[in-house]
């Protein structure tokens, strides 16, 4: 499974999003400190879940970081998000 796969996953596992976009964007890092050959070290999820509602910008980052925890903590360098609840 690919990193892409596993944060697909965990995201739709943990807020079973109505909308769920996650980017490899390594290849734009490429020589970058962090970035791998192989790439997916960078990516952008672009989300929207009911389970974010009512949660500040900062609560929802929190949210998809401790979803993401093993991620982050291994092959993911960086990670940027776009994420609201529905009632947005």
């Amino acid at each position: 499974m690919t990193v892409k796969e596993k944060i697909e996953l965990k995201l739709n596992e943990a807020f079973n999003p109505e909308f769920l976009e996650v980017i490899d964007e390594s290849h734009k890092h490429a020589g970058h400190v962090g970035a791998r050959p192989e790439g997916e070290t960078h990516f952008h999820v672009n989300m929207k879940a009911s389970a974010l509602n009512g949660q500040s910008r900062v609560n929802r980052q929190r949210m998809v970081y401790k979803a993401l925890s093993e991620e982050l903590a291994g092959p993911v360098h960086a990670l940027s998000l776009g994420v609201e609840g529905t009632d947005a």
